[in-house]
């Protein structure tokens, strides 16, 4: 079983969290919530310990997970102190500030024998899962070019904004996006960076274009918070085909919605956001088709995480993926400030 304590009672934990690890009572159980007040805005769960104080976590022994999903730039330090206090830890993205951070981190949870790893439950989007479906079904045939996007429009907080290497929008959102191209695709043979803030220095990196290169394959790894129409979530172009899936997981809406994860059809597509495929077969044939999108659902994190801590198996987000992604956004912006 995981005892599963949060370091954080905001956004993070009452909506990206708890409503997936609270609703799989044969693996999980929430035993505490910290925040530094003890107060929050959020409704609390019941049966559940909310403290002000660290060692009501950190001294409880059958505690053996944490999560860290407190501000960003708190993340190293956090995740630093519940290791040295023998717990394994679960971090929000991002993992760290910078590469040298998270070896660190990865490296103290080795020597301690502990479990460390970064939320990238993104893995577990609709769209990106429906995405890999197209590519194995193998009717686009090799592919030339894969395009990756996660826009917003939004230039309200890019105009009030200041700059921070660790509040980028590199660091929020294509922390995400990164990982899913390098989770599924691999290492890259070389990676081209190109980052900006749109309102000029001093403002919010609102910005990142990335491009990972596998032999004749390009992956394109994009996001801006400056557009008016999002591109289209991925674009997988093959040799005889091509797959556009529009619109992105609505898990996230559904929750905005106070729907639940066990309520029926929730995270589901309807028709109108099915992804479209259009290709020739075999014999030359056009076609052009809607293709039913999978369910995304995040509380295969949890299981995922259940497997690795209790029964030993290999944690899913690989420590070398999570130093890619960590030193691709670092150094995609050396030049900002």
């Amino acid at each position: 079983m995981l005892n599963i304590a949060y370091i954080g009672n905001g956004k993070s934990t009452n909506r990206y969290h708890l409503p997936f690890s609270s609703r799989l009572p044969e693996i999980a159980n929430i035993q505490t919530i910290y925040s530094r007040s003890g107060k929050s805005a959020w409704p609390a769960l019941e049966g559940v310990h909310y403290t002000s104080n660290l060692n009501d976590i950190y001294k409880d022994e059958a505690i053996n997970l944490v999560v860290i999903t407190t501000p960003n730039a708190s993340h190293y330090d956090l995740a630093k102190q519940t290791l040295e206090a023998g717990k394994n830890v679960l971090v929000e993205k991002p993992f760290a500030e910078t590469r040298d951070q998270a070896q660190e981190l990865f490296d103290l949870a080795k020597e301690k024998g502990l479990f460390i790893q970064c939320y990238q439950n993104r893995r577990y989007d609709s769209d990106f899962l429906t995405t890999q479906k197209v590519i194995e079904s193998g009717v686009l045939g090799d592919l030339i070019d894969v395009e990756i996007h996660y826009d917003r429009y939004n230039p309200e907080f890019s105009e009030n904004s200041t700059y921070t290497l660790i509040d980028s929008y590199t660091y929020g959102l294509g922390s995400h996006s990164l990982d899913q191209a390098i989770s599924y695709f691999g290492m890259p043979d070389d990676v081209h960076l190109d980052t900006r803030q749109i309102l000029g220095a001093g403002k919010l990196n609102d910005y990142f274009d990335f491009d990972l290169n596998y032999g004749n394959l390009k992956v394109a790894v994009a996001g801006s918070l400056m557009r008016f129409e999002a591109r289209p979530s991925f674009a997988i172009y093959g040799k005889r085909g091509v797959f556009i899936k529009q619109t992105k997981d609505r898990q996230e809406d559904h929750l905005k919605l106070n729907y639940t994860p066990d309520q029926p059809g929730f995270g589901q597509d309807l028709p109108e956001h099915y992804g479209t495929l259009t290709y020739l077969d075999d014999n030359g044939v056009y076609h052009k088709e809607a293709v039913v999108s999978e369910r995304g659902d995040y509380r295969q994190v949890y299981r995922d995480i259940y497997e690795s801590i209790v029964n030993g198996k290999e944690k899913v987000v690989k420590d070398e993926e999570t130093l890619l992604v960590m030193q691709i956004m670092e150094d995609g912006q050396v030049d900002l400030h």
